[in-house]
């Protein structure tokens, strides 16, 4: 006799569902990169909880790559998270972590969205102090050299 399968009741389901996003979650840290794009991907289709797992993902601390991959997946939204993946890549420009700054930077530009030229300075930098300046030699004539007297 072939034992009939049951359906999962409701608390069921979420707990498989906790399981899910806790193993993408962890895939999308794995060092392939194959595996990392795939979590990502998958994430995307999950509404809610992907984007939430995304965004932990981008703006966390984590190694660069998985940035990489949460900006993926961010991209890959579709239907009415798009938008919300979108917003999340623009919030993105304004962090103070260089690394995100950047992963959202190009994730943009991959969507044709405009990025604008100059960000706001994380740092408070100006301009004037990243110019690079002269130091005079000691002990090298100040005047003209004419070349043509130095040749014997």
């Amino acid at each position: 006799m072939e034992s009939e399968r049951r359906k999962p009741t409701g608390r069921e389901k979420d707990e498989a569902a906790v399981k899910l996003l806790e193993k993408l979650q962890e895939q999308l840290q794995s060092s392939d990169a194959s595996n990392r794009r795939r979590a990502a991907f998958n994430l995307s289709w999950l509404q809610e909880d992907g984007l939430e797992v995304l965004r932990d993902a981008l703006f966390g601390d984590f190694h660069v790559t998985t940035k990489n991959a949460a900006a993926y997946g961010l991209r890959k939204m579709r239907g009415r998270m798009r938008k919300m993946g979108l917003e999340i890549l623009k919030q993105g420009l304004k962090r103070r972590d260089r690394a995100t700054r950047e992963v959202c930077i190009s994730a943009l530009r991959l969507l044709g969205e405009g990025v604008p030229e100059k960000l706001p300075s994380s740092q408070g930098r100006t301009v004037r102090s990243l110019q690079i300046k002269d130091i005079p030699r000691r002990g090298t004539p100040r005047g003209r050299v004419d070349m043509r007297r130095a040749r014997g």
